[in-house]
């Protein structure tokens, strides 16, 4: 089997989701007037239209990135004026989280014509905040046909963790040893982590922007963002 087949969704949400800024200069002014009076979504609206989301999976695609956009955004500022943030996401963060929307890596989105958005597998990344672990896996049903594992570690000034899976398992039986960095050549070959990480040796990583007690939202490595929702 071709390892870098294997990488699945995590191994770098990475790279740019762009969308366009609206150029007001050759808009007539009465075409405007719903900038200044439409206030812009509170940090709550934005997390209750996210939570909704990954209940249902029914949200517009564009409005869920918008959402995600606002919120990282909005959590800056958070951060700014309470430097506890990143412990409080680092604890929330322990647990089993499925993968609900991602919007890929920039080669994802030259070669697909656009964004992804909702994530058609049972994919679910696991933290282990006591010991540092981390585990990746895509279900069929309940069977685990592959799992990733390995270690991070968490800034609790950035909110920025890094990983690296040394292990992967496949179908439940078959162990693989992974060695140094594998995980982020694998992510580059599949096309589903940045190029980055390999030609500067650095690990995958996440700057997660918030995570409570049923949803957590991040940008990864190569820019892209993804949302997640915590497994019972």
């Amino acid at each position: 089997m071709n390892r870098s087949f294997t990488l699945f969704f995590l191994l770098s949400l990475g790279a740019q989701a762009f969308v366009p800024p609206v150029n007001n200069r050759n808009v007539p002014r009465s075409f405007c007037l719903s900038e200044t009076t439409v206030a812009e979504p509170s940090l709550e609206d934005n997390l209750t239209l996210l939570k909704r989301a990954a209940e249902t999976k029914q949200e517009d695609s564009d409005a869920v990135f918008e959402a995600l956009s606002a919120l990282e955004k909005q959590m800056r500022q958070v951060a700014r004026e309470d430097p506890n943030i990143a412990e409080s996401v680092l604890e929330n963060l322990n647990g089993d989280w499925r993968l609900i929307f991602t919007t890929g890596t920039k080669d994802t989105q030259k070669r697909t014509g656009g964004r992804i958005n909702y994530f058609p597998l049972k994919a679910v990344q696991s933290f282990r905040t006591e010991g540092m672990k981390i585990e990746n896996g895509i279900y069929f049903g309940d069977f685990p046909a592959l799992k990733f594992s390995g270690e991070f570690e968490f800034n609790l000034k950035s909110r920025k963790l890094e990983f690296d899976f040394n292990r992967v398992t496949l179908f439940g039986f078959f162990d693989i040893q992974l060695g140094q960095n594998d995980a982020a050549e694998l992510g580059a070959k599949s096309g589903l982590g940045s190029k980055n990480n390999v030609t500067n040796k650095r690990k995958p990583f996440f700057n997660w922007i918030s995570a409570d007690e049923s949803i957590a939202t991040a940008r990864g490595g190569g820019g892209g963002l993804a949302l997640w929702k915590r497994v019972e």
